[in-house]
């Protein structure tokens, strides 16, 4: 929650201080987000796929066996070609970054913010490795159950880029961001090292070709050509964005901007809560228990359902709010397009957990082929939505590609276990509905009560935020324990412990 929230303060930073300019100009924030597409698009397509549902099962099955050798076998061996296969991606990178601007990323930006790109680009040509090894590191220790390290990681990297806005602003300008994010994945990293301790890890330089490697390798290109799919997604949403009639840099910058204050729950929500369960939910799968897995994995995926519901309708009603607080300004656009995205908000969320009912069965390739047919809808309506709905059109897109994506999948899962969908199942949803129908009115009741007004900002924005919030989700709350929902019973439970516990006074 504390790398979130710095993630947020980080781009409402980036924001106040770049995106008052004219939409020309080369310090525009738009740059920033453009320069930050490509690494992210190999990272994520070629390592990332790696450092999590393609490797932890196979970890899992050698430490339920007692094999901790085989893990560091393993986990050294995965080390050792993903470094090298990324450092010469950051090498191309570095030496063809114009070339990846001008006609891959955004050719609608002038001369100079192209130029800001590639410089941007060349700084961050190393992080996809750096973050490579992050993350094999980071799997390791969560296999083992340790998520100290890797749950606190992204706030060095976010304190860097920050530490750089104020730093490098006044001298060489919007490329010092690129200076921050490249120093902020080495303290990322030196960060995530520690965790280590006392794990017994020992690394070699060593490529061990065992049966397991080479199973887990095959794992992988389903996985990362699915991750790259995200990825060329996104390169695409800012080449549309990107064009003159959309509103070039500007508009690459107000869709980000939307783009982050949607990511924020679905990280927050989706991927902790599925990150934590993950290697039970594997474990199960290596104890031979289907029936502990569908069980512990219909669980959660209540849970979260009922935490992302009230989310969504805070995120709404209060768009408005979110994206003056982001913006710092009048921010019109990025609350259309943010308000877009909402019914993402609620189905990637969803997703996080979904996929992993996959990925820990070593199912790649089902959430790649459901991922190729969706990008290519969302590319296709990308397009043609931003015709109409200018770069809110991206937002919609989204919105509903997500929204297929988990049905088709789901529809899959049933197919293959026909107990998962239970009438109990859908009897706790359709009561989880019902009480986000009471946080709906709640909601809307107080924006009537604290509207937004134009001279917000500040300390009264934030209050006018913080009261919509609470009366939503304390109605949530309240109904939720009124409905006798089993997923707020823990959330009492906490509060009367805290509240009545006796602390020893000594006389």
């Amino acid at each position: 929650m504390v790398a979130q929230v710095l993630g947020f303060f980080r781009t409402k930073l980036v924001n106040a201080n770049f995106a008052g300019v004219p939409a020309h100009s080369p310090e525009n924030a738009g740059v920033y987000f453009a320069a930050f597409v490509v690494p992210d698009f190999f990272f994520f397509t070629i390592a990332a796929g790696a450092l999590g549902v393609a490797f932890m099962p196979y970890l899992s099955d050698r430490l339920y066996k007692g094999d901790r050798r085989g893990v560091w076998e393993l986990s050294s061996s995965l080390l050792n070609l993903l470094s090298i296969v990324m450092l010469g991606v950051g090498i191309l990178m570095f030496v063809f970054a114009d070339v990846l601007v001008d006609t891959v990323v955004a050719h609608g930006l002038t001369q100079e913010q192209q130029h800001n790109v590639a410089v941007m680009m060349r700084w961050l040509a190393l992080n996809p490795m750096l973050f490579t090894v992050s993350g094999v590191i980071a799997a390791v220790q969560q296999v083992f159950g340790r998520f100290f390290f890797y749950a606190l990681a992204p706030i060095f990297y976010n304190l860097a880029i920050i530490a750089s806005i104020y730093i490098f602003k006044d001298n060489i300008g919007i490329i010092g961001l690129a200076i921050g994010a490249a120093v902020g994945a080495i303290l990322q990293l030196l960060f995530i090292l520690l965790g280590s301790y006392g794990l017994g890890f020992r690394w070699r330089p060593k490529i061990h070709r065992t049966k397991d490697f080479r199973e887990m390798l095959a794992q992988l290109p389903p996985r990362s050509l699915d991750q790259g799919m995200d990825q060329l997604q996104n390169i695409v949403e800012t080449n549309i964005a990107s064009s003159k009639a959309l509103g070039g840099a500007t508009a690459i910058g107000n869709y980000n901007s939307a783009y982050v204050l949607h990511t924020a729950p679905i990280l927050l929500i989706g991927t902790a809560i599925s990150t934590a369960v993950f290697p039970r939910l594997n474990a199960r799968i290596s104890q031979g228990r289907p029936d502990l897995f569908r069980q512990d994995f219909l669980r959660i995926l209540r849970l979260i359902i009922w935490m992302t519901l009230p989310i969504v309708v805070v995120s709404f009603f209060a768009r408005g709010y979110l994206a003056r607080l982001i913006f710092s300004q009048e921010a019109g656009d990025i609350s259309i397009i943010f308000g877009s995205l909402c019914v993402a908000i609620l189905f990637r969320t969803i997703f996080a957990l979904v996929s992993r009912w996959f990925y820990a069965q070593k199912d790649t390739r089902t959430p790649l082929f459901v991922s190729v047919f969706v990008i290519l809808l969302n590319i296709l309506l990308a397009y043609s939505l931003s015709k109409s709905y200018g770069v809110a059109g991206l937002a919609i897109a989204q919105s509903i590609v997500a929204t297929i994506e988990v049905t088709i999948l789901g529809v899959i899962m049933l197919s293959r276990d026909r107990k998962l969908f239970d009438v109990y199942f859908w009897s706790e949803i359709f009561r989880i509905v019902s009480v986000t129908g009471f946080s709906l009115v709640a909601g809307f009741f107080a924006v009537q009560i604290w509207p937004l007004m134009s001279a917000d900002k500040g300390m009264t924005l934030l209050l006018k935020l913080s009261g919509i919030a609470g009366i939503t989700l304390g109605t949530h709350l309240v109904v939720s324990a009124m409905f006798g929902l089993d997923e707020v019973r823990p959330v009492f439970r906490w509060v009367k412990r805290f509240a009545l516990r006796q602390l020893h006074v000594e006389y």
